[in-house]
């Protein structure tokens, strides 16, 4: 019986002493010449890591805090505004009351200040009340209230400069100021005069509560026996540090760094559904059909409840301070919090940039050391951390996930009209009522709340099962579980600007 050798062991002897395809190890498929050359290549072990930090998670544990529930929903209140200030229209010459210096006339009252219809919220304007009246072309009077109803109110103003009709809706403001009583006068109904005491008329201060869901959010990575057995020639680094050359460490490891990041983009992105179901017809898997799905996530809550700058007649921060000088005016209308953090993507931190710069009267013409606090001997630096604008402090930090050609960069790339260049968010605390504990408590204005109790904390869940490594199940793999159940509290909405 002989015994055939293979045409590519390395015993085969040949005539010289050379290396030859049939006296070297082919390791390789006819296609690929990396092992079929004769010669030994330079193999450079280490991955390259070509991106840099690719997570872009961080933000939210920058600017908030983490705390856990156990319901499935979160209920939080604010305070509404101390004073009564409305929006609405003028019928001159209208009411039911005469006298004074002016004519009476009939006030119809259509939006609070912040744009809630009087219809579901009601005023607070009563008899005998003194108020502001104002609009755009006809100046300001003030007037004295003679009757109220639901919506509307008699006036009569202090001086011969009678109201004149505006009835574009919520084209006149409407603030009170004070009252006035008449000697051994009590209060007024809030309907017409009398001289009862008013026991329906005193103002209560609005209960505004807000709510939000958690979502679960799941992911998992499954490698068999065998590969998780085999090691290779390519020595992985993953994002949390370690190093190896097994290939499944590395797929693993992008896995727990990409359901990370899901974890905050779901914070900033997520939509609450109007209806119980998605579509009309598809309901998510494991949900009944009753249950609301989404959640409120920070841009959503912005858009509903916050405030949006997109420049000023077409400026924006790249030419002059006008988008702030803006923002600052609508932060004046709301808390007025003089710290404010901005997440900026790359274009308009140059922006900001290059606009501060041109502050500075020598930077036109050449380079100003001692406003930069730059010398001759080192790098020229033209970059701002912050500014201070009148009485607000502003400091500037780039946001990767607004960078990213992967993540909201491209679709920013893609969909310029809508775009997101950056988000302002308070600094500090807000005092607010918690209806869990039942007391006033101090938290960031954004914070994160995840499901836990004695029995299960579902804040990062992770679990092996199958057989490898810790065997819990007769599987030939390794399966690798992520979990977390939660949702974002963004409190003071009013405080927080979206740069679209």
């Amino acid at each position: 019986m002989a015994i055939q050798g293979g045409p590519l062991l390395n015993s085969v002897p040949a005539a010289q002493k050379q290396t030859l395809a049939t006296n070297y190890l082919d390791l390789s498929s006819a296609s690929n010449a990396g092992w079929g050359q004769q010669y030994l290549p330079d193999l450079m072990e280490k991955e390259a890591e070509v991106f840099g930090p690719r997570t872009i998670s961080g933000f939210l544990s920058q600017v908030g805090a983490e705390e856990s529930m156990t319901a499935d929903q979160v209920i939080w209140s604010e305070q509404g505004r101390l004073h009564l200030s409305y929006k609405g229209t003028v019928a001159a010459v209208g009411g039911s009351s005469s006298g004074g210096l002016g004519a009476s006339s009939v006030i119809t009252f259509t939006h609070d200040i912040d744009g809630i219809a009087i219809a579901s919220v009601g005023h607070g304007v009563r008899v005998n009340d003194t108020i502001i009246v104002s609009d755009a072309g006809n100046g300001i009077v003030k007037c004295l209230v003679t009757a109220v109803s639901a919506t509307t109110a008699d006036v009569l103003p202090y001086t011969a400069n009678n109201l004149v009709a505006q009835t574009t809706a919520q084209a006149t403001t409407i603030l009170v100021y004070g009252s006035e009583y008449g000697k051994g006068s009590k209060y007024m109904t809030g309907g017409a005069a009398t001289t009862e005491e008013d026991s329906r008329g005193a103002n209560e201060p609005r209960f505004t509560t807000f709510t939000n869901k958690p979502i679960i959010m799941k992911d998992y990575y499954e490698v068999s026996g065998s590969d998780a057995s085999r090691i290779g020639w390519v020595e992985v680094a993953s994002e949390q540090g370690g190093a190896g050359y097994l290939w499944y460490l590395k797929a693993e490891s992008d896995t727990r760094a990409r359901f990370n990041d899901y974890i905050e983009m779901a914070m900033l992105e997520a939509e609450k559904s109007s209806t119980s179901l998605i579509d009309g017809s598809t309901v998510i898997k494991g949900t009944a059909a009753a249950d609301q799905v989404g959640s409120e996530g920070l841009f959503a809550a912005i858009e509903s409840r916050g405030n949006i700058t997109t420049g000023v007649t077409g400026v924006n921060a790249s030419t002059d301070l006008a988008e702030f000088d803006a923002i600052l005016a609508e932060f004046d209308k709301q808390g007025a919090i003089e710290e404010n953090m901005m997440f900026v993507n790359r274009s308009t931190s140059l922006a900001m940039d290059d606009m501060l710069a041109s502050m500075n009267s020598h930077g036109a013409g050449g380079t100003s050391y001692g406003v930069f606090n730059n010398s001759e001997d080192m790098a020229l630096n033209l970059g701002f951390s912050g500014f201070r604008r009148g009485s607000y402090d502003f400091y500037k930090s780039d946001f990767r996930y607004l960078n990213d050609k992967a993540t909201r960069g491209g679709i920013n790339d893609a969909n310029s009209v809508n775009a997101i260049r950056g988000i302002m968010i308070p600094a500090g605390t807000s005092t607010v009522y918690d209806q869990s504990l039942g007391s006033n408590l101090k938290r960031p204005f954004l914070h994160v709340r995840y499901r836990a109790s004695q029995t299960d904390d579902r804040r990062m869940k992770s679990w092996v099962t199958g057989s490898v490594g810790a065997a819990t199940s007769a599987l030939d793999a390794m399966q690798l579980h992520f979990l977390t159940e939660r949702c974002l509290v963004t409190q003071g909405a009013n405080n927080f600007m979206l740069m679209k």
